[in-house]
Formats: C-alpha cells, structure tokens, sequence
C-alpha cells in the first residue's frame, strides 16, 4: 500500500527516432510532472526516463542536452535497437520511483489521464491500466486488424487488457514482482495481468501523432501479436492436433468409401486431376503451416534456453543501478 507521504513518480518513455517530437513531448511531460507536485499528488522530485531504443537521428543529442539543462530529465541510451517492449522494460527496471508510468514520445496517450493514475494508485491499486475509449484516430485497417487481434488472443487463452497498449502504472511492488520475469520473447501486455495484484482502468481518446510517423508498421504488429500468442497459449499446436485429426478421419472415410466401392462393383465419377490434386495441395499446405506453427515455438525455446541478456545499456545520464525493491 502507498504510504502517506506523496509518491516519486517515474515515466518512463521509450524512444525510436523521435528527434522530431521529442523537445515538444519532454516539455509537455514535464509540464503535466509540475501541475501533480503543484497539486500534492506526487514529490517534486519525480523525474522523466527518456529511455533511447538504438535510435538513428538525434534523439540522443536532444535527451542528452534535456538531461544537461534540467535534472527531472533522465537518458539512458541501449546499446542498439532492442524493441519498444525490450525498452520500456529497460526503463522500468532502472528507473527511480515508488510508482512508473511507461508512455510513448509521441503523446497519442492523453498525458491528462495521468492524473487520475495517481488518483487510484493513492487508491491502493499497483496497476492502473490506460485504455483507450475508441480508434477513431487508427486508420479503418488498423482499427480491424486490432479488434481481430484481440478477438483471436481471448480465443486461444491469452489475457491482455482490450484496447490497452503500454500506457500503465505500476506501482514499485509491481515493478518488483515484474523484475522476476526475465523472459527472452516478453510481451508485457500479457505479462502484466499475471502479476494478479489489485488493478484498475483508466479511460482516454487518443490523440494524433505530435509530428513524425509511427514505427509499428504491419509487420510490427503481427509480430508483436505472433510473439503474444505463442508466448501465453498453446493452443495453436493443440489445433494442429484436432486438424490432423479430422483430416485423418475423413481420410479414412474416403478410404473405406473407396473399399467398400471396389468391393461392391460400383462406378466411381473420379477422373481428373481435381479429385487428386486438390487433396494434396490441401494437405501440402495443411503440412507446411504446421511446420511453420511448430518451428515458431521450437524457435522460441531456443531463444529462452541460451538466456541472452534482454537489453544492454551503452550510457546513462545518471547511474542504473536498479533501487533497492522495497514495498
């Protein structure tokens, strides 16, 4: 339970060429930390992580000078491009704070929902879960592809927060508790709700982009929804099993038809290619999915066995050693 003192609070903002949004998000962000401490809600001691994701611009130039001219700004650079989810982890882990907020540069989140984080985290909730009303500022392919995303994750077993991305609270309880998840493919979204402390959810429209474009393309997105799913459920290959199955057994229906056919001195209408080559295009490509489904978790077994480190620090503005958990 927070303690009656007012909360450092951390927001941790992972980074990828944002040179263009980023002197405008830090001014914003630091603006938002100024009318909390103004208020009472939070120390004024709480600080910005800006945490640079193997950025190509000058990104880091700009947290740099950020860090240099006001000491609430905090950099730490990685030493390559590691992924949004690699980054945000890199923040929580090393970022000072009895509670973290993780929101992206380029302020979508409406930053004013912050406010109310801190309201139910004064409330004794460890996670406060940012949530998004509508998708009306996501392109029509964008808003579908997520609905079916989401719909498809809840119908093999994964549990994530519908409509939420990575704008959360967690408390330093959390964050510690996180800290023993040291999974290679991680997926915060999903690991998140498994930590099973007191939780709320915290409504806002989302806003459009500051300045730039958005780094998560399509392939991004179906790769992050690939690496949720085969990391929480294993209900695709229990799939490829009842598939394997039920063409087995219409296999061999076909096959005792076909007996039953010859024996009984009956006219078979198959001729063609159609009757042989459907079959076996169907199975082929039935055969070479499975593969593909099997390949992905041998694939992440690999990844986990050799235990790689989840993210290096190249530099910092101030020294990361994680603080001491305690709650």
């Amino acid at each position: 339970m927070p303690s009656s003192k007012k909360p450092v609070l951390g927001l941790i903002v992972p980074c990828m060429n944002e040179a263009e949004v980023l002197p405008s998000s830090a001014q914003s962000l630091k603006s938002k930390l100024n009318s909390l401490a103004e208020r009472g809600s939070i120390a004024a001691t709480s600080k910005i992580y800006f945490v640079d994701d193997g950025s190509a611009d000058e990104t880091w130039a700009i947290i740099s000078l950020l860090a240099d001219s006001d000491d609430c700004f905090v950099g730490i650079k990685l030493t390559r491009n590691f992924g949004h989810q690699y980054a945000v982890y890199a923040g929580l882990m090393h970022a000072q704070g009895d509670a973290l907020i993780s929101i992206d540069a380029d302020l979508q989140d409406d930053i004013n929902a912050i406010d109310e984080m801190v309201d139910e985290y004064s409330q004794g909730n460890d996670i406060v879960y940012g949530v998004r009303v509508d998708r009306h500022s996501d392109r029509k392919f964008k808003r579908w592809t997520a609905s079916l995303h989401y719909w498809i994750s809840g119908l093999l077993g994964v549990r994530t927060i519908p409509n939420h991305a990575d704008f959360r609270l967690l408390s330093r309880k959390a964050v510690s508790i996180l800290s023993q998840y040291r999974e290679t493919n991680l997926y915060l979204r999903g690991v998140v709700p498994l930590l099973g402390l007191q939780s709320s959810e915290v409504y806002y429209a989302r806003s459009p982009r500051l300045g730039g474009e958005s780094k998560y393309g399509l392939i991004d997105m179906l790769g992050l929804s690939a690496q949720g799913i085969t990391s929480f459920s294993i209900m695709p290959l229990r799939v490829i099993s009842i598939v394997g199955l039920v063409v087995f057994l219409i296999s061999t229906g076909f096959g005792l038809w076909a007996l039953y056919a010859a024996m009984a001195g009956l006219s078979t209408p198959i001729e063609g290619w159609a009757p042989t080559g459907i079959p076996i295009y169907l199975l082929g490509g039935l055969q070479i999915l499975a593969i593909g489904v099997v390949g992905e978790y041998i694939g992440k077994t690999y990844m986990e066995v050799k235990s790689r480190p989840t993210y290096l620090i190249e530099k910092a503005t101030v020294p990361t050693d994680s603080p001491k958990e305690t709650y």
